[in-house]
């Protein structure tokens, strides 16, 4: 299969903070992964046989030492390329001693296609990520056939991918790309959203958005093939 080069998000840069530095320089030994081309071996990175989460775009890295602290018996890896967010994740796992937490530096199309091994992880997350919102950008949005098929490789069967986004529009281009594909099923049942604040945490961007009267719209859906 061929993948088309996604142009998923924007790097930023900026100037870090000494926080941001230390995690990552002193701290990455202890939870930065470093990629090659041949596959990671999961199964020695967290030395537990522990289902494992991985999140597409983390941002400044709230939502997911949320959750690694909430689920302590659930593994998580994040993928980002922006350094100022990822620094500053591992620095504040530092400070809460998380041991179920790891991070990789780079583009999450090129990491899955190069150094995700087939059905090696129980869950994807990909919370909010860059709607493209005008017409002749939407060609750049990450979720689509293809980034479909990869996944489907890569998840374990009976596996989960949760989306989360509060553009509609996207919602409905999310909805309407897993609903189309063979592997996936919407465990909330056909054409409807999830309730994924069981699980997901409320970021401080969403709740300023609730006040606002912005919506949220989750989609759960299950590898079945």
């Amino acid at each position: 299969m061929h993948l088309r080069k996604i142009t998923s998000f924007v790097k930023r840069s900026g100037r870090l903070t000494e926080g941001q530095r230390k995690g990552l320089t002193d701290l990455w030994p202890r939870y930065g992964l470093d990629i090659e081309e041949n596959p990671i071996n999961i199964d020695h990175i967290f030395k537990n046989n522990q289902p494992i989460t991985i999140e597409i775009g983390f941002g400044n890295g709230d939502t997911l030492i949320e959750m690694a602290e909430n689920y302590p018996e659930l593994n998580f890896i994040g993928i980002e390329v922006y350094e100022a967010g990822i620094g500053r994740t591992i620095n504040e796992a530092n400070k809460k001693k998380l041991e179920n937490l790891k991070i990789i530096n780079g583009d999450a199309v090129e990491v899955f296609k190069n150094s995700i091994p087939n059905e090696s992880f129980d869950r994807l997350q990909l919370f909010f990520p860059d709607p493209w919102h005008k017409k002749r950008h939407h060609k750049r949005r990450i979720v689509s056939e293809e980034f479909l098929d990869m996944i489907a490789k890569k998840l374990k069967i009976h596996g989960i991918i949760h989306m989360a986004t509060d553009w509609e529009n996207y919602a409905q281009h999310m909805m309407t790309t897993l609903e189309a594909h063979k592997n996936f099923k919407n465990l909330a049942g056909d054409h409807k959203y999830s309730l994924g604040k069981n699980f997901r945490p409320v970021t401080k961007f969403e709740k300023r958005g609730n006040r606002l009267g912005h919506g949220v719209w989750d989609l759960l859906f299950e590898r079945n093939l």
